[in-house]
């Protein structure tokens, strides 16, 4: 499993993250799936290939139950970029969790829908993969009656609006947040809204973006209670890029330095070998450096 992955489960596995997400993109933001109604699904399923077993893995999935009674399935789907196959895994995904439904200790048991979300956390450009299984598969068109159509349920995180993140009440709404604004202006104004969930917000961010600053400022945090919220978060990771920047520079200072010593030697070396009566051919064999350069400090043009 990838760090990727493992890092988007930690924090929409939390069940009143789920449920926001779910009621957010579904329902307008109405509360109609309670955190308590949720239950973990078994992200695996098997299924029989080339008379193998075989696995597929949702991200994420948790069975809605109200009253004893099992509603819905529903599953969560992670992509940083357009998958042209995406339709042909969620209707993998789901056909699996239909097929559970079909086993001997479920014969009894009432049935239920399947439903899958696909979250695209891109903001550099709109998903431009099929959403459909007939746009991802070559069906000839006198057979297309015959072949029953299904759209994937895309939402594309950067592109919401203001209005629409303002109808998440959990963690997730500071991620979809973020992505709105890189993708409005590529930079990010914090919010000073409290999180419930500090590390799993900030691990996801530190995949998203590849800057795993966020995730080293709570590691490294004494108190892990003293990271709070995005604008501390952000002053953290400013004050580190700071530190980083200084530490860096003095570095490459030293570095640059030491280079010069060499070269300083390097062309002493050059000069006394010149009055020995080298050439410059052969000075340049003898201090490692480009005949050029040797030309340059003897000051002598080319033979």
């Amino acid at each position: 499993m990838g760090r990727r992955d493992i890092a988007e489960k930690l924090l929409e596995a939390y069940d009143d993250v789920f449920a926001d997400i779910v009621n957010g993109l579904l329902f307008d933001g109405e509360a109609v799936i309670l955190p308590e109604e949720l239950e973990d699904q078994t992200p695996r399923a098997a299924y029989k290939a080339d008379g193998q077993l075989r696995e597929i893995e949702r991200d994420v999935a948790k069975r809605w139950t109200r009253s004893s009674i099992r509603i819905a399935c529903i599953g969560i789907e992670n992509q940083t970029a357009p998958d042209a196959d995406m339709p042909l895994r969620v209707l993998g995904y789901d056909g699996a969790e239909y097929r559970a439904q079909l086993l001997r200790e479920n014969r009894d048991r009432p049935r239920y829908p399947v439903v899958t979300l696909v979250l695209y956390f891109g903001h550099e450009k709109h998903w431009d993969k099929p959403l459909t299984l007939h746009e991802a598969v070559n069906v000839p068109e006198r057979f297309k009656p015959f072949v029953p159509d299904m759209r994937i349920n895309l939402f594309e995180i950067a592109f919401m609006s203001r209005e629409q993140v303002k109808r998440f009440k959990s963690d997730f709404r500071v991620v979809a947040d973020y992505f709105v604004q890189k993708r409005e202006s590529g930079d990010y104004v914090p919010s000073p809204e409290r999180l419930e969930h500090v590390q799993a917000t900030l691990q996801l961010l530190s995949v998203m973006t590849r800057d795993h600053r966020f995730e080293e400022v709570y590691n490294e945090s004494a108190d892990k209670g003293e990271v709070r919220n995005m604008c501390e978060v952000l002053d953290r990771v400013e004050l580190k890029g700071r530190t980083r920047g200084r530490a860096e520079g003095r570095m490459e200072g030293r570095a640059e330095g030491k280079l010069e010593g060499m070269d300083e030697q390097a062309k002493i070396t050059a000069r006394t070998l010149h009055d020995m009566g080298l050439k410059p051919d052969d000075i340049a064999r003898a201090v490692h450096r480009p005949i050029g350069l040797v030309q340059e400090w003897l000051g002598v043009g080319m033979a």
